[in-house]
Formats: C-alpha cells, sequence, structure tokens
C-alpha cells in the first residue's frame, strides 16, 4: 500500500532512529548469531534503559529475540534479529530508496488557488 497511491510507508517500529540504529547493528549479524546487551548497547551507543525501551519495542513486533541465560553463574542477555525482523529491514529499506528516488512527475502538483 503507499500513501496516496503514490509513496510507500514506512514501518514506524523500525522508523524511529534509534530503533533503526538496533536494527541495522542486529542486521550486520549472520542469521541465527547473537550479540550481548552490553556489547550493542556499546556499538548503539545508548543508556541501558534507553536501549531496553526500543528493544521491547522490537520485541513486540516480532523483530528482535531476547534470550535471558547464564554464562558461568552471571546472567546474561543475548539478542538478535528474527527472520521477520530482517525482512522488515529489508522492506523499510526498499520503500525509503522508494521515496528518495521518487521521480518529480509521479509527486502531487499543488492545486492553484
Amino acid at each position: 500500500m503507499t500513501i496516496d497511491g503514490l509513496l510507500p510507508p514506512l514501518d514506524p517500529v523500525i522508523h524511529a532512529q534509534p530503533r533503526l540504529r538496533v536494527t541495522v547493528a542486529l542486521a550486520a549479524l549472520d542469521e541465527g548469531d547473537q550479540i550481548t546487551f552490553p556489547r550493542l548497547q556499546e556499538i548503539v551507543s545508548m543508556t541501558a534503559g534507553n536501549l531496553s525501551t526500543h528493544l521491547r519495542k522490537l520485541e513486540d513486533a516480532g523483530y528482535v529475540t531476547v534470550t535471558k541465560a547464564h554464562r558461568h553463574r552471571t546472567p546474561v542477555t543475548y539478542l538478535s534479529l528474527t527472520r521477520s525482523g530482517r525482512r522488515a529491514l529489508e522492506d523499510y529499506t526498499a520503500a525509503l530508496r522508494a521515496l528518495l528516488t521518487a521521480p518529480e512527475h509521479q509527486l502531487p502538483q499543488e492545486s492553484s488557488p
């Protein structure tokens, strides 16, 4: 679906800059690979609370998997992008490209008063 039949919509879950940064960082991993919460926090330069909030939104959308485990006796949180998260990022990227390359003649013209 497009806006007014011309421009594709952008996924609001991914579109927020912090969530876009998280999604892109996780997409850099091979499918099935995971990263620890502190490492992702370092990569995206976010506070733990801010990162947790955005991860929750991505997890609720089904884009991120959060796995709690223990390494020796220390709790550790692993994060990964789901298959639908990868697909959502691909769709978002395609929509953004379409927006950026939309020919002028396809954009709605302002009507004269």
